[in-house]
């Protein structure tokens, strides 16, 4: 046991049963919504780590209190922006806590009255609203431009002494006096909705998902919009619900739809803006030119956007928004094949996305995006098939995408894992941190950081970034698994059950859409082996084999499968198998791995482990 001296958070929503009783699904998404954009990130933003969660409750600890006051600070203003057209008791309504108080660290979990009273606390706030310990209010002093209101000495359930309590006030008198006007910018919040297909050819989905994703990105660039990242709003892809709707469930007063039309060598788009406060059509055009112009429309589509807002931009944003990527429009076109394909995460699709980046790198030599398409579909095949996938070339082709543009999110994720897999732990993490510095959101910056962790045996920050993942991609069933896996290293099992069913749920999902890919059907098995499924489990075990029994990623989750249905002989059989086909980094993977306790005391297995490590290459770099 550790103990040290820690500012906790304590946060949760304002009439939570009240309201997953009128809607829970809108409820569940909104919240989750919420956390994704907003919460965590502002949490990570300010160095604190969230340490539990329930169903609608946060507690997270900062080594500052200042960031911790500054972090619900933020969080609760942001909050009320996306609460500002949401009918009262539609709301999504945090109240929040605060203490300064010793603590206790077991297992990175928290305990003691430093975490009880900031619990306390939490239920005096009122919706909206913060409050804190008078230890709070002295270390913060003047420091943040926010007023405390004294409540009086209180008792606290549960807590022998009694608590100076204050309310935070957020926006005190002096707090706008004097205010410049880069500090007074208003905040837009806008969604920008898939733009329709309408070339009447499926195969040409990519082009419009690409062009959606980059006016996203675009937007994005100007610090007085606030836009819906690309994975929330592509959960309403083929939606039929109308655009009021929509703009409550994203919590935004804008929405941008538009549509593509490819013809040969020509293309059409079409874009509206509307203002859902009153139904209005702000802005609407329609650019039919050469597909080689498509740059220039996404650049015209965003100036017109900032127009109508009336958003000043700065000269930074400007800057931003008019760097094209590349100025070859078909390798942008394989830029864009590309990266759909590498979304579906099967070897084949990998393999031949990684076809697609490399075409583009052909036909733009200078193209940074392609280059990091390649390091990390190359980053994810190394999980079938290290042997063929040296190191080297990740990190070559990383270096070269940051060579060319510094600040992409993509290249340092993936010249992250491959640092990680080289050995190169510190120089990982500080490719990490850069990855989620420029782009919080970016689904591979958080799935790689947590593996990182996962495979050094910090199942609480793997937890942390995997939970982030899990919410990026909605689509995505194997950070679930994961998290199943590493909250029952933690010893917490309410949490691995909750996961497993959510990974479970996701992998039918991904078996049905690609009946192909073993992926699906060997995560699934694991799932149905945590909740004790035993004939489900071996079924969809025996399932996975049939589609690719060659595929190294399922046998080892078999495997694991087997080792937790307490089938050691089978797990074994497989494993002597594996063992000698597996890296340096995969046998590292299975130090840290609970699913396979079931199986460490066996003396085959120990034999096993022992002579797979002395067989394996010289891999990792001194």
């Amino acid at each position: 046991m550790e103990r040290r001296l820690s500012a906790i958070l304590a946060a949760d929503v304002v009439g939570y049963s009240r309201l997953m009783g009128i809607d829970e699904t809108g409820t569940l998404q909104a919240l989750n919504r919420h956390r994704c954009e907003l919460i965590d990130v502002r949490i990570f933003d300010y160095k604190g780590r969230i340490f539990k969660l329930t169903g609608d409750g946060i507690l997270a600890e900062f080594q500052s209190v200042v960031n911790a006051v500054a972090c619900a600070v933020e969080i609760q203003r942001e909050m009320a922006m996306r609460n500002k057209d949401v009918p009262q008791d539609q709301r999504i309504e945090l109240r929040i806590g605060i203490n300064l108080g010793d603590v206790v660290i077991e297992n990175d979990d928290v305990f003691g009255d430093g975490v009880n009273v900031a619990a306390r606390l939490e239920g005096l706030a009122s919706p909206g609203g913060i409050v804190v310990s008078g230890s709070v209010r002295d270390q913060v002093g003047t420091r943040l431009n926010i007023g405390f209101e004294f409540q009086g000495e209180q008792s606290l359930k549960n807590i022998k002494q009694n608590v100076s309590v204050f309310t935070v006030l957020l926006d005190p008198p002096s707090a706008t006096a004097g205010a410049s006007d880069d500090q007074t910018r208003n905040t837009c919040f806008i969604a920008v909705l898939p733009f329709t297909n309408m070339s009447g050819d499926p195969e040409q989905e990519y082009f419009a998902d690409g062009i959606t994703e980059d006016i996203i990105t675009d937007l994005s660039k100007i610090s007085s919009l606030h836009v819906v990242p690309r994975h929330t709003v592509f959960t309403y892809k083929g939606s039929s619900l109308k655009v009021k709707q929509l703009a409550h469930e994203l919590g935004v007063r804008y929405i941008l739809q538009g549509s593509v039309r490819i013809a040969g060598a020509r293309v059409r788009i079409s874009g509206h803006l509307i203002d859902t406060a009153n139904g209005d059509h702000l802005w609407a055009d329609r650019y039919d030119r050469n597909l080689t112009d498509i740059f220039a429309i996404q650049d015209e589509i965003t100036n017109s956007i900032v127009g109508q807002l009336k958003i000043r931009l700065l000269p930074a944003e400007k800057k931003a928004i008019a760097a094209e990527p590349t100025a070859n429009i078909e390798a942008y076109t394989y830029y864009l094949r590309g990266r759909q394909l590498s979304h579906t995460w099967t070897k084949s699709y990998l393999h031949l996305a990684r076809r697609m980046f490399c075409k583009a790198v052909e036909l733009d030599p200078d193209y940074a995006r392609a280059y990091a398409g390649i390091a990390d579909c190359d980053a994810a095949i190394r999980d079938w098939d290290p042997e063929n996938v040296p190191l080297e070339n990740i990190l070559q082709m990383s270096a070269r995408a940051l060579e060319l543009d510094p600040d992409l999110a993509e290249a340092h994720a993936s010249r992250g894992l491959a640092l990680h897999q080289n050995g190169q732990d510190q120089q990982a993490i500080a490719a990490f941190e850069r990855a989620l510095a420029l782009e919080p959101n970016l689904y591979e910056a958080n799935f790689h950081y947590a593996r990182f962790f996962f495979m050094r045996g910090d199942f609480a920050n793997a937890v942390r970034y995997f939970t982030r993942a899990a919410h990026i991609r909605t689509d995505d069933y194997v950070s679930p698994i994961h998290l199943m896996s590493a909250h029952r290293s933690l010893g917490r099992m309410s949490e691995t059950e909750n996961w497993a069913k959510l990974g479970l749920l996701r992998a039918e999902r991904a078996l049905n859409l690609s009946p192909e890919n073993s992926g699906p059907a060997h995560r699934g098995a694991l799932a149905l082996a945590h909740l004790g499924d035993r004939a489900r489990a071996r079924d969809w075990a025996a399932r996975a084999i049939a589609i690719d029994p060659d595929d190294i990623v399922a046998q080892y989750n078999l495997a694991c499968v087997y080792s937790v249905l307490g089938d050691v002989d089978e797990a074994i059989d497989i494993l002597e198998k594996l063992m000698p086909r597996s890296s340096v980094y995969h046998i590292k993977w299975f130090d840290n791995d609970s699913d396979l306790d079931n199986i460490r005391s066996d003396q085959r297995f120990q034999k096993l482990l022992l002579a797979a490590q002395e067989e394996q290459p010289r891999e990792v770099a001194e």
